[in-house]
């Protein structure tokens, strides 16, 4: 075993220092998602938009989506569970942002797609949505943004494997 000194403190074996940046690792993207949560509501406070409704709106916005998704599909998509899927889809359609169709495949089930208000909100809220995406990202390089976001890949398909 290797010894090591520096910021994690008096010397430690290696497996220790990475278990306590591991720590560290997933504190931070606890604290971050809650960040994003509070900070991007705040960002779109104005049109009465939470960050879960966002995303919503967003993954419907997507030309894959153009004719509409199921609540799983829209659910897997977001990695959500359908449950917490469902309430936000309720609110987005009683508010006119969405509209249910047949599936045209199964006349059985529902689609969810944006109505036409959905894409003008969309459409309003991208600004909006952009300049917090320059003021979370303030600071980081071209090369810093392609860097967090392969590692944040290769996190979230490891988490798919588990």
């Amino acid at each position: 075993m290797t010894q090591q000194k520096g910021e994690f403190g008096t010397e430690k074996t290696r497996e220790a220092a990475l278990a306590e940046i591991a720590n560290r690792i997933f504190f931070r993207l606890y604290q971050s998602a809650n960040m994003m949560h509070k900070t991007g509501t705040r960002a779109l406070d104005e049109f009465g938009v939470t960050t879960q409704q966002w995303a919503v709106i967003g993954a419907l916005s997507r030309p894959q989506a153009e004719d509409g998704l199921s609540v799983g599909d829209l659910a897997r998509f977001l990695m959500v569970s359908r449950q917490n899927i469902a309430g936000v889809v309720t609110r987005l359609e009683d508010q006119g942002c969405l509209e249910r169709l047949r599936d045209s495949n199964d006349g059985r089930s529902r689609r969810i797609r944006l109505s036409e208000r959905g894409r003008e909100l969309w459409r309003a809220i991208r600004p909006a949505i952009h300049e917090y995406y320059d003021e979370a990202l303030a600071g980081f390089s071209f090369e810093d943004r392609t860097a967090l976001l392969t590692g944040l890949n290769r996190l979230l398909d490891n988490m798919k494997r588990l």
